[in-house]
């Protein structure tokens, strides 16, 4: 879910600068395009969203409890999320991996590798804070518990 945040925050972010080619002298839209990068955004926050769904169904929700807090009956929730879960749940079979695309591979990679991912989110939140909060130096890999403490000793003790 991390991921997928980081992913749809980073194409958020693309679509703010306006450059002095995307605009006429008048202050029209040059050329059209700013659709396509919407699109980009509206399908990183559905992946987004069907991944905190997903998160949850692992953490032992159950439909009900995913139904009640999105205010929708539990079977409106199972249509909506039940095959991002089984895709999820697949790609953590090796057989799902070897027929997977690449997106699908990343994700089961980051699956079964969740503290070297999150070691790259560290790096990445840390790039983004605005300054606003304290967020330490282990701000996504910090609540996960470490396996083996001595992995990417390089890059965090």
């Amino acid at each position: 879910m991390a991921y997928e945040a980081c992913e749809l925050a980073d194409l958020a972010r693309a679509a703010v600068p306006i450059g002095k080619h995307e605009l006429n002298p008048d202050g029209t839209n040059r050329s059209p395009g700013n659709v396509l990068a919407a699109a980009r955004v509206l399908s990183a926050a559905e992946r987004f969203f069907e991944a905190a769904a997903v998160l949850e169904r692992m953490g032992g929700a159950d439909w009900q409890l995913i139904g009640d807090v999105l205010e929708v009956p539990p079977r409106t929730a199972l249509a909506r999320f039940a095959m991002a879960e089984e895709t999820f749940r697949e790609l953590l079979s090796s057989e799902g991996v070897e027929a997977a695309d690449e997106a699908s591979r990343l994700r089961a990679y980051m699956a079964r590798e969740p503290l070297e991912v999150a070691l790259d989110l560290d790096d990445w939140v840390l790039r983004h804070e605005d300054g606003d909060s304290d967020l330490g130096t282990t701000p996504v890999s910090g609540g996960l518990v470490r396996k083996d403490p001595r992995r990417r000793t390089g890059k965090h003790p």
